[in-house]
C-alpha cells in the first residue's frame, strides 16, 4: 500500500470511534462464528445478530445525543433508517427476521431451515459490508456462501 492510501485509512479510522469499530469487528466476528456452525438455528442467529451489530455501530456513530425527555425504548431496526435512509431495506428486513431468530434461540427445530440459514449469512456479510462502507471503515472480504455436500 502506498503512503498516500495508509495516511487516508489512517484519518479514516480517526473518525470512526473505538466503540464503533468494536461494534463492527464484533458483526465479523459474529460471522466467522455463524459459519462454523452446524445447526441451521445457530447460523440463522448469529448472522441476525452479527447484522444487529453492524446496525448497532452505525446508530452509535451517527446518532444524535437523546434528548432529556423519555421517550419509549426502540429497536436498531426502527432507529437505523433515521440515521442512514439508504439502509431503510435492510433495516426492515432484517426487522421480519427478529422472530425468527428468538425462535430459533428458542431452540425450536422448526425455525428455520438450513437454507433460510445460508442465505440469511450470507444477506448478513453483505450488510456488514455495507455498514463498513457507509461509515468509511476498510472493509473486508465477504465471506463464502457455504456449499451443500
Amino acid at each position: 500500500m502506498n503512503t498516500i492510501a495508509q495516511a487516508r485509512q489512517d484519518r479514516v479510522r480517526c473518525r470512526v470511534a473505538p466503540s464503533v469499530l468494536a461494534l463492527l469487528e464484533s458483526a465479523r466476528q459474529g460471522l466467522a462464528s455463524a459459519e462454523d456452525e452446524t445447526s441451521a438455528g445457530g447460523r440463522y442467529v448469529g448472522a441476525h445478530l452479527a447484522a444487529l451489530r453492524a446496525a448497532a455501530a452505525i446508530v452509535a456513530a451517527r446518532a444524535e445525543p437523546a434528548s432529556p425527555r423519555r421517550k419509549r425504548p426502540q429497536s436498531v431496526w426502527e432507529l437505523l433508517p433515521r440515521v442512514e435512509p439508504a439502509l431503510s431495506e435492510w433495516a426492515a428486513f432484517f426487522a421480519a427476521g427478529a422472530g425468527k431468530r428468538a425462535a430459533a434461540e428458542a431452540g425450536l427445530p422448526r425455525a428455520v431451515s438450513g437454507r433460510e440459514a445460508d442465505e440469511l449469512l450470507h444477506d448478513a456479510a453483505t450488510f456488514v459490508s455495507l455498514a463498513e462502507s457507509a461509515l468509511g471503515v476498510p472493509a473486508q472480504p465477504l465471506l463464502p456462501l457455504p456449499t451443500a455436500i
